[in-house]
């Protein structure tokens, strides 16, 4: 019996989770298990039986979402109930991951979002996401909904090709213009940081709802301008408005979130982001895709 099951095996969370995992681990890219295949997913988990099940397959694209909001939620949301209607039959502990993009309606706040305030996505993409809460807390009696923000880690985000840090230093490799949102305000988070912090959570078997990000918060051009700042790269950035911006879809503009359930465990904050992205940024100069 497998103790460990992390799903979207192939993922730069699920790159950095499955190392740091203690004891039997089997990972599953969506080659071995498309959650959107529900026959042949629950014929897997049941072969392997796992205690702990870690859904970390997701589809990211935040603006083609609006295009093909029938694929998004094949995934974010019904792929997440078919996951938890096995979880629930195999008596087992599912882990699944969300985002701070389940809000943004209200458009006047300016603190930190609490796992008890009430969501309310903007875009396709978020609405999603929230489906995929809501399946996962209401099929799995042992649950862990985690919302998280603005993931980097080493292995960068396999669908996308990178993630917003290694695309920032090829746009300024290449020495492109640099258009960057500035009244977007988010926490980016380390996904070592949040792998070891998922790790100590799910040890507690308390389930529930949590939101683990990085502490601090940056606009978006804040953020691109510390990544040039740490890695000592001259860029031709520019911080513009959403409107200007132009994308496709919505974007809370203040999406910030207490890490509150999980501080009130008696578990300290996660650091900084901007001492993860040092981090990230200093080891990523020995892996394949660095410039």
């Amino acid at each position: 019996m497998a103790k460990y099951v992390v799903v979207g095996a192939s993922g730069q969370l699920a790159r950095d989770l499955i190392p740091r995992l203690e004891g039997e681990v089997v990972g599953l890219p969506r080659s071995e298990c498309e959650i959107t295949r529900p026959d042949e997913m629950r014929a897997r988990l049941m072969e392997l039986r796992p205690e702990v099940v870690f859904n970390c397959a997701a589809y990211n694209f935040v603006d083609r979402a609006e295009s093909e909001p029938e694929v998004a939620f094949a995934v974010n949301g019904w792929g997440v109930r078919h996951l938890a209607m096995v979880c629930r039959d195999l008596n087992c502990v599912l882990v699944h991951y969300s985002t701070n993009y389940v809000f943004g309606f209200d458009r006047q706040r300016c603190t930190p979002y609490l796992e008890t305030d009430t969501p309310g996505p903007i875009n396709a993409y978020g609405v999603g996401k929230l489906a995929g809460e809501y399946f996962a807390r209401s099929i799995c009696p042992k649950h862990f909904v985690i919302r998280t923000a603005g993931l980097f880690g080493l292995w960068g985000s396999g669908g996308k090709g990178g993630n917003f840090v290694e695309l920032m230093l090829r746009l300024a490799k290449e020495g492109q213009a640099i258009r960057v949102v500035n009244d977007q305000v988010c926490t980016p988070t380390s996904t070592a940081d949040l792998a070891q912090a998922t790790i100590a959570l799910v040890e507690t078997d308390r389930h529930g709802l949590y939101q683990l990000t990085n502490s601090s918060s940056c606009s978006w051009h804040q953020y691109a301008q510390t990544i040039f700042e740490l890695a000592g790269v001259q860029s031709n950035l520019k911080g513009v408005s959403s409107e200007e911006f132009g994308a496709p879809a919505k974007r809370p503009r203040y999406s910030v979130m207490a890490n509150a359930a999980y501080e009130a465990m008696g578990f300290k904050p996660l650091r900084p982001w901007g001492d993860a992205l040092a981090e990230y940024l200093d080891k990523r100069k020995g892996c394949h895709f660095a410039t």
